[in-house]
């Protein structure tokens, strides 16, 4: 195998840290050729002095996470709390062997075809990062101040249909929610755009952090000798090789958690169906490219922002139900806020409109499940050729979603005499509120009133409770249900 090395050393130091903005300088290096790039968070208000420093190191650093398998050498040149330093060994430990199998060995067009291995010539010790992580010097004290109110939650919003839900649902249900969004310089803010705008217009909570992130990882990725050149032109569903990015999203707003007293970390990470899913790849443990939405990484930092002193928690009330049933609700229950919705990542602006591009793997998608659950989808942007040409795409299997759900839905479109395409059949479990060890424990929400209350609106648009039994989904009985509602 070719050795995926791509630099002898990346540099991460902190530049200026300003009332309202923050500065992390990345250096590459490679034959004794250096290049140079500052990461930046800029805020809209003032932001809380003491820990500033501690708050924009961590930040900064996450997007070095993604590149342990292709350098030497990452070297954190600045003062790191020990806890900070273990967070991002483990981050990038795990994030290297989801990237060895899911981004190297899956063949997605982005890797240069002479350096991706044989797959029956690899071992476990491949996916292992090739970089050492040296840091200039660790500490255990700390500035950091927090009290966190677990009545108010920070909904980490991108514009589409689940973060619209989480922030629809935790305000009906009374609770204090900060729709927080993250500008990453890149095509995801005007996937953000349409709801951003309403939100900030409506909820004085609103937030929006204005960072280059998106060009840093271009950045990063156009200097790797194994990405293929014009990778953007090639694949617009994927990127080459990041897959951790949630934690700068997440890290990037710490500064107002802490100034405002956030207490919850509140992600949109819906259902999804383990039961056919394989998480080891010849020895290798990952997690099918999603680490960052699973829930090892919601109660991974749940841990550390306890031992961190912050006493934040990390979690979504959505684990249990499936993208159709997040639409079912969204649409149904909170109208305003589903118009909004925008989850295509190629989106134009017409007349100052943002419009999905309408045959993308995510709008396929989206369309199969507005038309299965009956809602026009003109309502959210798109137009009648986007549905008239859906059929021929589905066929192609352009989707990014689940057999089952795939399957139901087209079931669903032939039950309204739409059209009838192979494959269509009911799986009555996708319309169920879904338990597993795996994705959607019983404790989902920790809060155990707040999961009560979430799960009786649940209970209004859904077919009742199921479990994961080996590979199949049966019945909750009525004692296990009470259970889980916390009145047995």
């Amino acid at each position: 195998m070719r050795s995926l090395k791509c630099f002898d050393r990346i540099q991460v130091r902190l530049g200026k840290l300003k009332k309202r903005s923050t500065e992390v300088i990345y250096t590459l290096e490679l034959d004794g050729l250096k290049k140079e790039y500052r990461l930046l968070n800029a805020y809209p208000e003032d932001l809380p002095e003491k820990g500033l420093s501690e708050m924009a190191a961590l930040a900064g650093i996450v997007p070095a996470v993604n590149y342990g398998l292709f350098a030497e050498e990452i070297a954190l040149d600045l003062p790191l709390h020990e806890l900070d330093y273990s967070f991002f060994v483990d981050m990038m430990r795990i994030t290297a062997r989801d990237i060895f199998v899911n981004r190297i060995l899956a063949r997605t067009g982005l890797i240069k075809e002479e350096y991706i291995p044989d797959p029956e010539s690899i071992t476990p010790e491949d996916a292992e990062p090739r970089a050492h992580v040296e840091v200039r010097e660790t500490f255990t004290g700390t500035e950091l101040e927090s009290e966190p109110h677990y009545g108010r939650c920070g909904v980490m919003s991108s514009g589409g249909k689940e973060s619209l839900l989480a922030y629809g649902l935790l305000r009906e249900l009374g609770c204090e929610v900060y729709p927080f969004f993250l500008n990453e310089s890149g095509r995801h803010w005007f996937t953000a755009l349409t709801a951003y705008r309403e939100l900030s217009r409506t909820d004085a909570r609103t937030r929006r952090v204005w960072s280059n992130v998106d060009r840093l990882f271009a950045f990063i990725e156009k200097n790797m000798k194994i990405v293929v050149p014009y990778y953007w032109r090639k694949n617009r569903e994927i990127y080459p090789i990041r897959l951790f990015w949630y934690a700068h999203f997440i890290l990037s707003f710490l500064p107002l958690a802490v100034k405002y007293g956030v207490g919850n970390v509140v992600m949109g990470n819906e259902f999804d169906d383990t039961a056919q899913l394989s998480f080891e790849y010849r020895g290798i443990r990952h997690y099918n490219a999603a680490y960052d939405q699973s829930l090892d990484f919601d109660r991974y930092m749940t841990r550390w922002y306890g031992e961190r002193g912050l006493g934040l928690r990390q979690w979504s009330p959505l684990r249990p139900i499936a993208p159709l049933i997040v639409i079912r609700i969204l649409f149904n229950r909170y109208p305003e806020l589903a118009k909004l919705q925008t989850s295509c990542h190629s989106t134009r602006i017409i007349d100052g409109v943002v419009k999905p591009c309408g045959t993308c793997f995510k709008c396929n998608g989206v369309l199969l499940m507005l038309l299965a659950e009956g809602v026009d989808p003109r309502t959210i942007r798109y137009e009648q050729r986007h549905v008239d040409t859906l059929p021929e795409r589905v066929r192609k299997g352009m989707l990014r979603l689940e057999e089952s759900i795939v399957e139901h839905c087209l079931f669903k479109v032939a039950e309204k005499g739409l059209w009838k395409l192979p494959g269509a059949r009911p799986h009555w479990h996708v319309e169920t509120i879904h338990f597993d060890n795996v994705n959607s424990p019983p404790d989902f929400i920790p809060d155990p009133e707040l999961r009560l209350r979430v799960l009786e609106v649940f209970e209004q648009y859904t077919r009742g409770y199921t479990k994961l039994v080996g590979r199949s989904w049966a019945p909750l009985s009525e004692e296990e249900i009470r259970s889980i509602k916390g009145l047995a």
